[in-house]
């Protein structure tokens, strides 16, 4: 499953996972696994679209299992759940018109207006505080003119989030493999916005994945412009698949240069699982990333 074809839909997948009894390798003399920790130097989180097969409340409970303390990219809906399971929403969605249509176009202002002023009143009621935004395609737009656009609409809006103490991040997404033609490209284009609009209430959500394809110096990136980082996603390069040997970037150095920065934020696993064993393959990466 693609991310964009899993925006803006609630996660609701009727395929669970299914082990025949006794394929667990353990007989029933074998002492259970102590539980699974993780240091928390690193606030973990994950993206639920990378798991979609995996019924949502099935998810949440390996979550639990796995130490990880909350997830990205969940909308109101599934709230309840989150609180059932003491899980926590680092990054919510539900607001926008999805990626390609966004805040650099003035004829989806209205729509993007309303929709936003709906959604972030109930993302500070479930107590959260993060909600993703869009810049949308340039689709023959200068990028300047877009920048102003953006900032233009989303003005609009940051009254009411520092109201709600909600912050409005916009994602860093490359537009050479997965997002052609998306505005919101480059590090230097994001911080423009950022420096535009002046408020702590908008942020930009760093993805390594696609900032690595876009630009690299990621660590670099990361010391110069970390005030305008307000949350992070990893993926393997190339393919998203898993953040280990496999591909090009170390995340541990990476996490180690988020720390130094003092970041208290979430970091969220967004590689899409090429094994089999897909919560194998998360536990993996947030091993990886726990410094």
């Amino acid at each position: 499953m693609k991310r964009r074809d899993f925006i803006g839909t609630t996660a609701a997948a009727s395929v669970g996972i299914i082990t025949p009894a006794g394929a667990t390798g353990k007989s029933p003399q074998s002492k259970e696994e102590p539980p699974f920790k993780l240091k928390h130097n690193i606030n973990h989180s994950v993206c639920y679209w990378c798991y979609g097969t995996i019924p949502f409340e099935e998810f949440l409970q390996e979550l639990n299992k796995l130490d990880i303390r909350a997830i990205d990219l969940v909308d109101p809906e599934q709230f309840p759940l989150l609180k059932k399971y003491n899980i926590h929403a680092s990054m919510c969605w539900g607001a926008g018109m999805g990626i390609e249509k966004g805040w650099n176009n003035p004829e989806f202002h209205e729509e993007l207006i309303a929709d936003y002023k709906r959604v972030i009143p109930l993302v500070a009621e479930g107590g959260y505080t993060n909600l993703i935004c869009f810049s949308g395609n340039r689709n023959g737009m200068n990028d300047l003119v877009g920048l102003r656009n953006c900032a233009k609409g989303l003005k609009e809006i940051i009254p009411l989030a520092e109201e709600h103490g909600v912050v409005l991040q916009m994602e860093l997404l490359n537009s050479k493999v997965n997002h052609k033609d998306y505005m919101c490209d480059t590090s230097e284009w994001g911080v423009s916005l950022c420096e535009t609009i002046g408020s702590e209430n908008f942020k930009l959500l760093y993805d390594i994945y696609h900032m690595q394809i876009m630009e690299g110096d990621i660590i670099r990136n990361i010391q110069d412009y970390h005030q305008y980082y307000g949350h992070y996603h990893t993926g393997g390069n190339p393919g998203r698949h898993e953040i280990d040997e496999t591909q090009e970037i170390y995340y541990p150095a990476v996490m180690k240069a988020i720390l130094d920065t003092g970041y208290k934020g979430y970091v969220a696993q967004e590689f899409v699982p090429s094994w089999d064993d897909k919560i194998a393959a998360l536990k993996q990466g947030v091993t990886i990333c726990d410094i």
